[in-house]
């Protein structure tokens, strides 16, 4: 017991750094992305095909490409921004990558469907772009934008177990080394049991914090 222990609770701060410092970058820079597309898309406050063309292609083409081979791709920029290709601090790099996009596009589907009668009330009222996005757009898709938060949480974990399986550091190295490559299905089955509940718990708060923000 006192193996295991020494073997997957230094895992557990690894991957919580994984899944916060990546969850952080995806929201801060998701979020504006997500509301320069819902701006600029068609019939949008600010709608301009030429930069909505240019930011959609970019968001599906992340989008697209696995995660796995996402991260082949920026092993050169890894190695540029922190030295090398492995470990926590590499790993963050795809993990926000990854997750921006995925986040951009959460926002728009959410800010989107905000009532138009709403955005039309506060233009009527002298409400400029800025006061009708931070007034109105995001109060109102608040409990949504909660839950698109709590979806990158939980992808981004999925995400940070794939990254184990090359040297991303936390949990999911500690189930492919030592559960995997070594054989040990103790280990293997603990790291699990920890990756699970953090879900659940992320997926709890979500749930609470939703239902707070909630209006109707």
């Amino acid at each position: 017991m006192n193996e295991i222990l020494e073997i997957v609770l230094p895992a557990i701060p690894q991957t919580l750094i994984l899944v916060f410092a990546s969850s952080f970058f995806a929201v801060a820079l998701g979020m504006p992305l997500g509301i320069i597309l819902t701006l600029t898309r068609p019939g949008g406050l600010k709608e301009n095909s030429k930069i909505y063309s240019v930011l959609d292609s970019l968001v599906n083409f992340f989008r697209s490409v696995p995660f796995i081979i996402l991260m082949l791709i920026l092993i050169p920029f890894m190695r540029m921004a922190v030295g090398k290709s492995y470990g926590t601090a590499a790993t963050v790099i795809p993990l926000s990558v990854a997750a921006i996009p995925f986040f951009a596009r959460l926002m728009e589907g959410y800010l989107a469907q905000i009532d138009k009668g709403i955005l039309e009330a506060a233009k009527s009222m002298g409400s400029n772009d800025n006061q009708i996005i931070f007034y109105v757009l995001i109060p109102e898709a608040m409990p949504q934008i909660i839950n698109g938060i709590t979806m990158v949480i939980i992808n981004i974990i999925g995400y940070s177990a794939m990254a184990g399986a090359i040297g991303g550091g936390g949990l999911g190295e500690v189930a492919v080394r030592y559960g995997y490559t070594y054989n040990r299905t103790d280990i293997l089955w603990v790291a699990v049991i920890l990756i699970v509940a953090l879900v659940q718990l992320i997926q709890f708060i979500g749930n609470f914090l939703e239902k707070k923000t909630d209006k109707k």
